[in-house]
């Protein structure tokens, strides 16, 4: 800031905040959050819907959740934030104590279900979004909680940190572009399993529509969930999971289709240059599934899709050969040549154990063979057992790859809503739930480490940022949307390549293109004067493409 007697100059950066200012304007979401979290009698300050838009575009314009930086970065951009918003903005409005007490009226879930489904209800009306297909998953986030009896972090199964306390969130997002619909935060020792079922029945709630497809792997498989979808009118596609009966199962059908008693149809994807790109073989059959589902007996008929992915073969393939070529690496170490501190094997007992314990631990038990044979003691060396060969059983190999690649799809949905190359297709596209998991505790909302400790603020700060979610899965949807229907790519997006053009945008580059846009404030002799960076083509296409006014950000100075 500059000042004398005379004049007094400052600069507001506003970057992406007006553009993500405008989209949660558009679909209404501080009067959402306000119709469920009214102010109570004697509550004073800004109201929960404006905190709440003014704190997301912090935590996505920034990558920061973290409470402790709000009020600054709000006090810097406070002429911006009361323009915009129209507001008046009180320099306590964004205490660590309001944000606290915001996550945990958040956290409320009767309170949370249903803002999301007013909320969702509210984006597919404003942007026209599809709503045919969803999709339901879940993932974990670990921190370094205490651990109480009924406490939200418990240990459980996870593939990131098994030492670690979690919580686990079950998300159900609208297909196809991620968007969450559902998001269900419990303490983590519990089981998928038993999280489809709620997730899916607060999106039909929320859609309101028969017939939806609903694809999720294979923890959703359990004959219970698939049953309940199906008497609720609506449509699963999920992987069988290989436990129970399946393992059996599938065998007989993989020997059915190699003995041609099925019908094969060759699976493939259309690619950009017109080609299309081989993805495996498919075979389908029909079968009726029974289960006792509230007291009743439910009976339908289910298709099930036997597939055997090129990719998925490969894969296993080099998979099962790593495994050969380390256990052979294994089995000779375990008769060293003799030396000193190479411990011998005198018993043979002891070999045999320690050799199949190798090809247990690889799984690759009957696929190699190895020989040895008992050096006799001398006058200066006693006697040793020794490995002398090892060798491939090529057969049993070559049979193994025959089972290698395969796996089992069940839907109950009909052949005119879904094929059996759509089947593939669609599940393939699993990422789409992925990638907002990844937006989710990476880049760019960091939800791991967590900066709250007490369990109804790790769960609102989850609601929380699963709206932050939801705003960059819309904003890149209806870009891309919007360009490819009028044909027209943005350019300019990759500052190493200001040539290159794209109708396939991430949200995150769309906001990083009005990085170091500013406002400009003058104070002349008592007159306030205002002035905004112009806008380059690059971002008024972009605003045109999210049907926000053009106007947004030059409106800065118009209300000034």
């Amino acid at each position: 800031m500059s000042n004398n007697q005379n004049y007094q100059i400052s600069t507001e950066r506003i970057d992406d905040i007006v553009l993500l200012l405008g989209v949660m304007k558009q679909i209404g979401l501080p009067e959402i959050i306000n119709h469920y979290l009214p102010r109570h009698g004697n509550e004073k300050g800004l109201d929960w819907g404006w905190v709440t838009v003014i704190w997301l575009s912090y935590i996505l314009s920034r990558g920061d959740h973290r409470k402790v930086k709000v009020r600054d970065w709000v006090a810097q951009r406070s002429y911006t934030l009361e323009i915009v918003c129209d507001l008046d903005l009180r320099e306590t409005d964004f205490t660590d104590d309001r944000l606290s007490i915001l996550l945990r009226r958040l956290s409320q879930s009767d309170t949370w279900s249903k803002i999301e489904t007013h909320l969702s209800q509210e984006s597919i009306r404003v942007y026209s979004l599809p709503t045919q297909q969803i999709r339901i998953d879940a993932t974990t986030n670990s921190g370094y909680h205490q651990v109480s009896l009924e406490g939200l972090f418990q240990f459980g199964k996870s593939k990131y940190n098994p030492n670690l306390p979690q919580i686990k969130t079950m998300m159900a997002s609208l297909d196809p572009l991620g968007m969450p619909l559902a998001t269900l935060v419990v303490s983590g020792e519990n089981a998928d399993d038993g999280l489809y079922l709620p997730a899916f029945e607060q999106v039909t709630s929320t859609l309101k529509q028969p017939e939806l497809l609903c694809v999720g792997d294979c923890k959703m498989s359990a004959i219970e969930t698939r049953a309940s979808i199906h008497c609720a009118q609506h449509y699963y596609l999920t992987p069988l999971s290989r436990i129970g009966k399946v393992p059996q199962q599938l065998e007989e059908w993989i020997d059915l289709a190699q003995k041609g008693s099925l019908e094969s149809i060759e699976i493939t994807k259309p690619l950009e240059n017109g080609e299309q790109k081989f993805l495996g073989t498919g075979y389908e059959l029909d079968r009726t599934q029974e289960t006792v589902l509230d007291g009743k007996t439910q009976t339908w008929t289910e298709r099930v899709f036997l597939i055997r992915s090129q990719s998925y073969l490969e894969t296993q393939i080099r998979g099962l050969h790593q495994r050969i070529n380390t256990a052979q690496d294994k089995l000779f170490p375990l008769t060293p040549v003799v030396g000193r501190g190479r411990r011998q094997v005198r018993e043979e007992e002891e070999l045999c154990q320690k050799a199949e314990g190798i090809l247990r631990h690889h799984r690759v038990e009957g696929l190699l063979h190895y020989t040895y044979d008992y050096k006799v003691p001398t006058r200066h060396r006693a006697g040793r057992y020794q490995i002398t060969s090892v060798t491939l059983n090529k057969s049993a190999i070559e049979q193994v790859e025959q089972q290698l690649g395969w796996r089992a799809y069940v839907t109950n949905a009909p052949k005119e809503r879904l094929s059996l190359s759509q089947a593939l297709l669609t599940y393939r596209d699993e990422w789409i739930a992925e990638r907002s998991f990844h937006r989710l505790k990476g880049v760019p909302l960091s939800l791991s480490p967590f900066f709250v400790q007490r369990d109804d603020q790790v769960q609102g700060l989850v609601h929380l940022l699963s709206l932050a979610v939801r705003l960059l899965t819309l904003i890149e949807f209806v870009v891309r949307r919007d360009l490819k229907a009028s044909g027209e790519s943005l350019v300019g997006l990759y500052p190493g390549n200001p040539k290159k053009a794209t109708q396939q945008p991430t949200a995150e580059k769309i906001l990083e293109a009005f990085e170091n846009l500013t406002v400009t404030l003058f104070e002349v002799r008592g007159n306030s004067y205002a002035h905004v960076c112009k806008l380059n083509s690059l971002q008024q296409q972009i605003i045109g493409c999210l049907g926000l006014s053009p106007n947004i950000y030059s409106g800065l100075v118009d209300s000034s």
